[in-house]
């Protein structure tokens, strides 16, 4: 399902073909023209929402990140066992983040951030390091439960999303591997959790 984060139907449907356009043209061969014959309207009917191409872009990118983000942090209001939480947002980042969907998004934003490098700062600070202060946060709950020993929750974020992805993300950026299966997630996910338990958890 496609995110809805905005009230504004209307709004959310030019994002919704411009996604499209996007990943299929790529930004530069994307055009207004051709996103506004797809929505069924005017070009004067996206400068309504977005004043040119690049506004509607970063539109997308903060978009696409938001449905990331909120895709993987439902263990926030239950934390529970701290080793099973976080082989649910393992498995769930992985499945998420190498999923054909998200690395084809991945790769249409990856190589506009190169001509800009505002898009590259927005999607990073919308997906990646908006993302590593979420988990962080649910790192600190297990901190005050006693569960972890950790003097920088969100560092030690960073190092569990890593230690999670180090070998597919390249992998499927190369296009050497395809979607990943639950099994070859899992063989990524718990020895990653096996190894930051070993570090950072306080049942030794």
């Amino acid at each position: 399902m496609r995110p809805r984060l905005d009230r504004d139907a209307r709004r959310e449907a030019i994002l919704d073909v411009a996604s499209d356009v996007f990943l299929e043209e790529g930004y530069a061969n994307a055009s207004m023209s051709t996103i506004a014959a797809r929505v069924g309207g005017s070009k004067g009917t996206l400068y309504n929402y977005f004043k040119n191409k690049e506004e509607l872009f970063a539109a997308y990118v903060v978009r696409h990140c938001a449905w990331q983000r909120d895709a993987m942090f439902e263990i926030e209001s239950e934390l529970g066992d701290i080793r099973e939480a976080l082989i649910k947002t393992g498995r769930i980042y992985l499945s998420i983040v190498l999923s054909d969907f998200s690395m084809a998004n991945f790769r249409v934003i990856v190589a506009e951030a190169q001509r800009t490098p505002e898009i590259g700062h927005a999607f990073y600070e919308a997906g990646p390091r908006s993302g590593s202060k979420r988990l962080g946060a649910v790192l600190q709950k297990a901190v005050d439960g006693g569960q972890l020993k950790i003097d920088d929750p969100v560092h030690a974020a960073r190092q569990f999303i890593g230690l999670c992805q180090n070998h597919m993300l390249k992998a499927r950026l190369c296009n050497a591997m395809a979607e990943p299966t639950p099994e070859e997630i899992d063989r990524e996910v718990l020895p990653a959790v096996d190894m930051f338990l070993a570090a950072y958890g306080t049942r030794r």
